[in-house]
């Protein structure tokens, strides 16, 4: 990942994304309000199907908070309606059939996720004509304890497990990185709960560049957790813009860091 470029709280921040074809960064939207296609190609269920579908989610996330219209698909030869429900325990928003995507919608921009090493999507029955753009967004594997899906009990542990490597670099899931995951999970939707009973105060300017600046920057998730670690311990910062810094940043990460909330006595 590059290294961040603090922007101006006025700057118009741009989504930009490693094309895996050519290893350049391009625009994941081009076109001002043109639509993005975020095309995830999965053939099977497993830990690193999952995580495409997880990066796709993310890169959804990422273009509507920047007020880009996108339209979701998943394309898939093999236990799609099985990969749609793990995907779904995981937080991932539903993908609409892609098998039979004919011409499109007039998209201005196309965005393939892929497993790293997989087929071209081009190969795997990709609809790259009448596009303005397009690139290649490739996910490094999972190593799970087993070929199947991985344990889906605790769906935000392990979302929280795969959101915390770079998406090109790949994740070992093992008890130890789960439990860790639990740990934190369970600490900060605590304490969420308890700065929610503070007086609500905004997010600070600098605080909203820089989770934007880590987001827009080839989808830098890592780096966003690393703002939030820094926000819980911020000197002399009310609770109010904790509490409302992370609910920022869980439109995108999509944690339920808000869920405890009332919780408390």
């Amino acid at each position: 990942m590059r290294a961040h470029r603090p922007l101006p709280a006025y700057a118009q921040a741009v989504l930009r994304i490693t094309d895996a074809r050519t290893g350049e960064p391009v625009e994941a939207a081009p076109a001002r309000r043109g639509l993005t296609r975020v095309q995830a190609h999965a053939p099977g269920l497993d830990a690193t199907a999952l995580r495409v579908l997880l990066v796709s989610d993310l890169l959804v996330r990422a273009l509507e908070l920047g007020g880009t219209p996108v339209w979701s698909l998943l394309t898939g030869d093999h236990q799609q309606a099985e990969l749609r429900a793990a995907a779904g325990a995981l937080g991932v928003r539903p993908f609409e059939d892609g098998s039979d995507l004919g011409s499109g919608l007039g998209e201005a921009q196309v965005l393939h996720v892929t497993a790293q090493g997989g087929p071209a999507p081009e190969e795997a029955g990709g609809t790259l004509a009448g596009t303005i753009g397009r690139a290649v967004v490739a996910v490094a594997p999972v190593d799970a304890p087993t070929a199947a899906a991985p344990d889906l009990s605790d769906p935000g542990a392990l979302r929280l497990v795969l959101l915390s490597h770079p998406r090109d670099l790949p994740v070992r899931l093992d008890g130890e990185a789960l439990e860790e995951a639990r740990r934190t999970l369970a600490h900060w939707r605590g304490a969420v709960a308890d700065w929610a009973r503070r007086p609500s105060r905004p997010v600070p300017d600098e605080v909203r560049v820089e989770l934007r600046t880590a987001w827009e920057d080839d989808l830098d998730v890592p780096a966003v957790l690393r703002v939030l670690r820094r926000v819980e311990t911020w000197p002399d910062l009310p609770d109010g813009a904790r509490f409302e810094t992370y609910a920022y940043a869980d439109r995108l990460l999509g944690l339920e860091l808000t869920r405890d909330i009332g919780s408390l006595a």
